[in-house]
């Protein structure tokens, strides 16, 4: 077989060279990243990439920012575990390896001409930012766009600067959540569960596609809000997490029944899933 970029980017790592890592939260930090031979990383929205460290192994991470930024991309890294931790300490300049990019993006041509409901909660925000990102930049692609996004506390929001940029915009409406707030912080959204933000809102549910990114126990209640709203299973778009290794639908940590989560998601469209047992 002919060694193509591509394929060496399935099976080996291709260097990439950090351009600058920003603080996001005490335990979340923004890398801007490229590749050291100078090569797009060609994503979509909603894909990701499997970085590795030597000596400290390899994991799934979602890419955070929007391919029509070009000469980076962004990966949102929560501190979670050794390999996520070893990064952590990286700095610009520093190199690690990426494979990719991997699994099922964002159905932009679906999503093209509807209303758009994007709900994110905690860390799914990252990858629901290559999204929104996306959505800025080809303003004329998207009718009514509308971004919902909850936090366990002010401190824990991420892309901050973002969120208050998105709020003025004429572009978006949003609205924000925490789950608890302290004495001290400063913070001008809802307190309480994200799916308090849903009832209030207006929509059309046969023009309107509600994407919905975070933490698993959000999930059945946000999507029986959207069925409330009168938006059906095919109108609703979900990215799932699972504990992806290989990236490539070989290691089997990630099936969820028949499916691999890696390939045949991480995005799915909730009718393809609802039936399946543990996909929700």
């Amino acid at each position: 077989m002919i060694d193509t970029p591509r394929h060496n980017s399935l099976y080996l790592p291709i260097e990439c060279e950090i351009i600058s890592v920003i603080d996001l939260t005490s335990g979340e930090k923004l890398f801007r990243v490229r590749r050291s031979d100078g090569v797009p990383l060609s994503h979509l929205p909603g894909q990701f990439v499997q970085v590795s460290l030597l000596g400290w192994g390899e994991a799934p991470i979602s890419v955070a920012s929007s391919p029509t930024r070009e000469g980076f991309f962004e990966l949102g890294v929560r501190r979670a575990g050794t390999l996520t931790g070893a990064m952590h300490t990286l700095k610009a300049g520093d190199t690690f390896g990426i494979r990719g990019p991997f699994g099922r993006p964002f159905d932009l041509p679906r999503l093209q001409g509807q209303d758009l409901l994007l709900i994110s909660g905690g860390c799914g925000l990252a990858p629901m930012r290559s999204l929104i990102q996306y959505c800025e930049d080809r303003p004329a692609e998207f009718g009514m766009i509308t971004i919902l996004y909850g936090a366990r506390n002010p401190a824990d929001r991420l892309f901050k600067d973002e969120l208050a940029a998105w709020e003025r915009s004429a572009r978006f409406a949003c609205s924000f959540a925490v789950d608890s707030i302290s004495g001290g912080d400063c913070f001008s959204g809802s307190v309480g569960l994200i799916t308090a933000l849903i009832p209030p809102l207006h929509c059309i549910p046969d023009r309107t596609v509600a994407v919905v990114v975070g933490p698993p126990a959000m999930y059945r209640a946000v999507i029986d809000e959207l069925h409330k709203k009168g938006l059906s299973s095919d109108r609703i778009v979900v990215s799932l997490e699972r504990q992806m290794r290989c990236g490539v639908g070989k290691c089997g940590h990630c099936t969820i029944e028949h499916l691999y989560c890696c390939q045949d998601g991480p995005v799915f469209w909730l009718n393809e899933i609802e039936h399946l047992r543990g996909a929700i």
